[in-house]
């Protein structure tokens, strides 16, 4: 690509933003950049990756937008650059099977998790008891029964703040216009949250989260990036 490409495309930015977020600073540079093709040819035929050639390649110019997440998911240490094409594929199966059979046991305590929308608001007291319906809009959302595990009480108690940070994040891009799509970053730090009671939830990983649900289509491997970032 030539340094004159219009990277901007890669990450639209809503019309009514458009004056008040600054134009990437990133520039494509040919023979300098890691390209698709760069990145591409720096596999063996059976998979092996050079990284110290990519390492190189990305001091020098950067990354290209278009490969940025599966350049990360090497970079944060997700897949050993010595695995094969074959190592890689059946570890990326499991881990989204078991990403998903995580995301199910969430999905039995709130049955929002995994449902295309997320909540803003408190689904249980800090008690563990029910809220009041009449002072809740969805009340779909709420805990039924007294929630007693203490575990699963404090998960819930954080989710609405999730939520709250979910709304804030990156708004000025058109990607999370989509609710389905802010939904996703939720789900993902919800289940981050669930899996990590030591470590909670804090104001920050939906910003830090955030570009791996955008960069990689399937949500699991932006859950496996965000948690290898987290380490």
């Amino acid at each position: 690509k030539s340094g004159g490409e219009d990277l901007q495309g890669f990450y639209p930015v809503r019309s009514e933003c458009q004056a008040d977020v600054p134009r990437t600073r990133f520039k494509s540079r040919a023979g300098k950049t890691l390209s698709a093709r760069r990145w591409h040819a720096a596999f063996t035929e059976d998979g092996h990756l050079d990284m110290e050639r990519v390492l190189r390649r990305i001091q020098r110019g950067g990354i290209h937008p278009s490969i940025k997440g599966e350049v990360w998911e090497f970079l944060l240490g997700g897949y050993d650059p010595d695995s094969t094409f074959e190592e890689r594929s059946k570890l990326r199966n499991h881990r989204r099977e078991q990403y998903y059979a995580w995301k199910q046991e969430c999905r039995q305590m709130v049955p929002l998790v995994g449902s295309g929308k997320f909540v803003t608001m408190a689904v249980v007291a800090e008690n563990g008891e029910p809220l009041e319906e009449s002072s809740v809009e969805n009340q779909e959302w709420l805990a039924k029964t007294a929630v007693t595990d203490k575990r699963v009480l404090q998960w819930m108690l954080v989710l609405s703040q999730i939520g709250l940070d979910v709304v804030r994040t990156d708004r000025y891009l058109c990607f999370y216009e989509s609710e389905s799509n802010q939904a996703r970053l939720w789900d993902v730090l919800a289940i981050y949250t669930w899996l990590n009671p030591d470590i909670g939830y804090v104001q920050g990983m939906n910003d830090i989260c955030s570009p791996m649900v955008i960069l990689l289509e399937d949500e699991a491997d932006a859950f496996w990036c965000f948690e290898r970032a987290m380490r």
